[in-house]
């Protein structure tokens, strides 16, 4: 079964800028070029174009049309590191545990945050990252099957899950919230907490040039671990994440 015009529409696109044809910052082709080039209705090319553009693929200038992201100004303010990498960098002693590697089927919150159906087989894990082996930090992650179709096979005591999706689906871009939580009694235990210390949550979400890749949450005692970020100014005296 054919899939639908609007994902091949994408699929075009998504080619197109992967291979290389279509550079950052390039005019990509107008609704009415794309409607007519796939025999489609103006809305579902807009569709196309406004999925790739959601998923930062694409920006869209009033007036001007559409054009391929430069994905050199995408970083978040936050800045997505390796946890290994960090904890070495200190000069510490990195190690994890897997707790959880499996499949499971998307219930809605999942589904949505993934972009894809309800009861959808998707893969998670859940990973203790330690530093001098005292708990830094608890990930659970769901993943994208299709865009990292051998994670369950990969030994993440050997590389992180940022590593090994780093590889198969470079980061185009990331969306975060950030919020103090109270951890539940499985937390607490994960973490080796022995009172209900505030922890920070980090919710993060990834995507590549072919979707959204997984949707993970970042768990850390407050005590221990702080997020920072950087911003630098051009001439025209705007900011500009790094």
């Amino acid at each position: 079964m054919p899939a639908p015009k609007f994902t091949q529409i994408k699929q075009f696109i998504v080619d197109k800028i992967r291979s290389g044809l279509w550079l950052e910052n390039q005019r990509v082709p107008s609704e009415n070029e794309l409607a007519k080039q796939f025999t489609v209705s103006r809305m579902t090319a807009r569709r196309a174009l406004s999925e790739l553009t959601d998923a930062g693929i694409l920006t869209r200038s009033q007036g001007l049309g559409t054009f391929v992201a430069s994905f050199k100004s995408q970083s978040s303010l936050l800045e997505i590191k390796n946890i290994a990498n960090e904890v070495k960098e200190r000069n510490g002693n990195y190690s994890c545990t897997v707790q959880v590697l499996e499949s499971i089927n998307a219930v809605a919150p999942i589904a949505i945050a993934l972009g894809v159906e309800v009861d959808s087989v998707v893969y998670r894990s859940v990973i203790i990252h330690n530093e001098n082996d005292s708990p830094l930090q608890v990930e659970e992650r769901f993943v994208n099957p299709p865009l990292a179709k051998d994670y369950l096979q990969q030994d993440f005591t050997a590389l992180t899950p940022h590593e090994y999706l780093s590889t198969v689906a470079p980061l185009t871009q990331a969306r975060h919230t950030v919020e103090a939580i109270t951890p539940n009694s499985e937390m607490c235990q994960w973490l080796n907490l022995y009172n209900e210390e505030p922890c920070l949550q980090v919710i993060r979400r990834t995507w590549s040039v072919n979707g959204i890749v997984s949707f993970a949450r970042l768990i850390s005692p407050g005590s221990k671990y702080r997020l920072g970020g950087q911003l630098t100014f051009k001439n025209n005296n705007k900011a500009h994440n790094t």
